[in-house]
């Protein structure tokens, strides 16, 4: 029988040798996941038995997909995300561990709110260990703020405690080469074109370790003005295009209209 009882959800995880963690954040996602979800793993050539460790899972809500080389981080969860199937799409890292009612809030959110592309949560930080260091993330950084020039002085998007409509694919896909993260770039460019909604309450534990991919501290000053400057080029160049498109689209279906 069909699970209908609002949007699926379609969960998109990059994996790079996180076999230490893996298992526990695999068992709070499947926690949340309805019989319609589906999770989308693709392997970045990972060498330390996490690739036989997902190959052990034994679930039809399961898709696993390999990099055949060491394609990094942004390449990989792009390629997620185009073989994701379901009108919501969650990123998820492979060392976190979601909180119970993950799913439902997000959900909710985006029922409420047709024009919502994106929806942000905050988060607990843990360490190594699993335990609470943070009780929000979002407080380490001053409070959420979504917007373009607020996302150019300091990130707040945090790609583990994001989750998107399928629209926004549409859009955001291919990234640009030169952004800084996937997140800032799904973040931003959701807030431009539709609506951002925030949900205070932690819904995660944001795992701090040596192996993370994204910083634990702010980079050198140098750095930062690159990305920014990369991301701020990027956003205008991908407006543009989606305006160029529209135009062309309204002009070419005014022309077939024509007696």
């Amino acid at each position: 029988m069909k699970f209908t009882s609002g949007p699926s959800v379609s969960v998109v995880m990059a994996t790079y040798n996180g076999k230490t963690y893996l298992s526990q954040q695999l068992q709070s996602v499947f926690s949340e996941l309805l019989p319609d979800d589906e999770l989308v793993i693709v392997d970045d050539g990972s060498l330390d038995g996490t690739l036989e460790f997902l190959d052990s899972l034994v679930s039809p809500s399961v898709r696993i997909f390999r990099n055949t080389t060491n394609a990094g981080v942004l390449a990989t969860f792009e390629r997620g995300l185009l073989l994701s199937r379901n009108e919501i799409v969650f990123l998820c890292d492979q060392d976190d561990v979601w909180l119970p009612g993950k799913r439902a809030a997000f959900v909710a959110a985006f029922e409420r709110d047709p024009r919502t592309l994106v929806v942000v949560s905050d988060a607990q930080l843990i360490d190594a260990s699993g335990k609470v260091t943070e009780s929000s993330f979002m407080d380490t950084r001053g409070g959420f703020h979504g917007g373009i020039l607020s996302t150019l002085v300091r990130n707040r998007y945090l790609g583990c405690a994001m989750a998107l409509r399928r629209e926004l694919l549409f859009s955001a896909l291919p990234i640009p080469s030169g952004v800084p993260m996937h997140d800032m770039w799904l973040g931003v460019l959701g807030s431009l074109l539709g609506r951002v909604h925030y949900i205070s309450t932690p819904l995660l534990q944001y795992r701090r370790h040596r192996g993370n991919v994204s910083p634990a501290h702010r980079q050198g000053l140098l750095r930062m003005l690159r990305w920014r400057s990369a991301l701020f080029v990027a956003i205008a160049g991908r407006l543009c295009k989606l305006a160029f498109g529209r135009l062309k689209a309204t002009v070419t279906q005014g022309s077939t209209r024509r007696p």
